[in-house]
């Protein structure tokens, strides 16, 4: 009886313990993004307005994206061997390489720097969302918590915090740069140093995150060879490739690398610039991010399982098609301070679509292949990634308003696979029922 009590005191004193290190562990993961990405987001911003000479901004992007890419096919294998914890700050690295490389701008340190970039964000994104949605089901199995919640509220915290790097890196834009005469900008090399600061403090922040005793773990103990690993991860590729599950994602994955490229390249150069100058890209980006934050934590919250996921996607993807409706039709307010409210607006709404992306997506694929994350993560980076380099490189040559119509097309085909799929889904689980 005295061997009951004392088992059942130690259980109730380790689970507070245990509660604090896994939220602690997501408190860590989201500063530690913050800070990383509140210097590259805002960096990033400005590369299509400030190293304009030969392009140089819009092609390193590209380059970066389809370095992305072309990682992304084998980021789930250096995942599992490195750890998802050690992934996220081997990643890391490519984005202080990447500002750095913006104090000396030229076709020597911006091309280098984008391929290591490409290397380094496939790892990190692939290990973000293992360790995260590890966490989460690590937190629900100790406390007989509903799974689905659990990686909604994460994930929703997760997003939201991310989702201040574009508010709180453009404010920084908007209160460091100068629009000076002949169309210079004043003041970037204060602005990116200190944005140097700010990541390599994100980087350092990344240490103190726990080691997760998930899968990853197990197989980087493992002593399978490299040459098996490399198989192993074909097939695994192959198998999820052939996964009709992850087919009729694929157009919603790519969508929402398409929607967040329309927005760094797109949106900052042919709306914002011509009518605030460069320094109002920062303030129309903080706006941006505002709604973004906001719409991350309220999607994350909301989310208790497909159903809730399926609606609140439905209502992103309408609140950006009237978006680019809008811009479609070529309807704005001529000047003054109502046209620069509507720019603003446009810049919300399309935040609010954004927040609405990352968080169900990741919640999505958390729930559909929770028995292989890394690889359901590195497809979702994989297509991101690639839509995104496609954004960039094809910038120059299309007009505005093609761009747009090539967003509202990819809009309908993703939305139409993903309420399929989720309608099959729900259809087997009544079935099953």
């Amino acid at each position: 009886m005295a061997m009951d009590e004392e088992t059942s005191l130690v259980v109730e004193n380790s689970s507070p313990a245990r509660t604090l290190n896994h939220k602690r562990d997501v408190h860590i993961l989201c500063w530690a993004f913050l800070l990383i990405f509140l210097a590259y987001g805002a960096v990033q911003n400005l590369e299509s307005t400030i190293n304009t000479e030969g392009d140089l901004g819009n092609i390193s992007l590209g380059i970066l994206y389809l370095s992305f890419a072309v990682f992304s096919v084998v980021a789930s294998l250096v995942v599992r061997k490195l750890g998802s914890k050690n992934a996220v700050i081997l990643g890391s690295t490519g984005y202080c390489l990447f500002i750095a490389a913006n104090l000396k701008p030229n076709w020597y340190t911006m091309v280098p720097a984008s391929l290591f970039l490409g290397f380094a964000s496939s790892i990190i994104w692939v290990g973000q969302g293992t360790y995260l949605t590890s966490t989460a089901h690590s937190h629900a199995n100790d406390y007989h918590l509903h799974e689905g919640a659990v990686i909604g509220k994460f994930n929703g915290e997760f997003w939201g915090m991310f989702a201040c790097h574009q508010l709180v890196g453009n404010l920084i834009t908007l209160a460091l740069l100068r629009d000076g005469k002949g169309g210079k900008t004043s003041g970037t090399t204060l602005l990116f140093v200190m944005f140097l600061c700010s990541s390599t403090l994100g980087t350092i922040l990344m240490c103190f995150l726990s080691k997760r005793n998930g899968k990853e773990e197990e197989l980087q103990d493992s002593s399978t060879t490299f040459s098996s690993s490399v198989v192993s991860l074909l097939r695994t590729t192959l198998a999820l490739l052939l996964d009709i599950r992850i087919l009729l994602v694929i157009p919603l994955l790519a969508y929402s690398g398409l929607q967040q490229a329309f927005v760094w390249a797109e949106y900052t150069k042919y709306l914002i610039k011509p009518t605030l100058g460069e320094r109002g890209v920062g303030g129309a980006m903080a706006v941006y991010g505002i709604f973004d934050a906001i719409c991350s934590l309220t999607a994350g919250r909301l989310t208790t399982g497909l159903s809730s996921i399926t609606i609140i996607v439905s209502l992103g993807a309408f609140i950006q098609a009237i978006v680019l409706f809008l811009l479609l039709l070529n309807y704005s307010i001529s000047g003054g301070l109502l046209g620069t409210l509507y720019l603003l607006l446009i810049g919300g709404m399309w935040g609010i679509g954004d927040g609405v992306l990352n968080t169900q997506l990741s919640a999505f694929l958390g729930l559909l292949f929770k028995h292989d994350l890394e690889g359901a993560f590195a497809q979702l980076k994989l297509w991101q990634s690639i839509s995104i380099a496609v954004v960039y490189f094809l910038s120059s040559y299309i007009s505005f308003q093609t761009m747009v119509v090539i967003m509202l097309t990819a809009l309908c085909i993703s939305v139409i696979g993903f309420l399929f799929l989720t309608l099959q889904i729900e259809r087997v689980f009544s079935h099953a029922s």
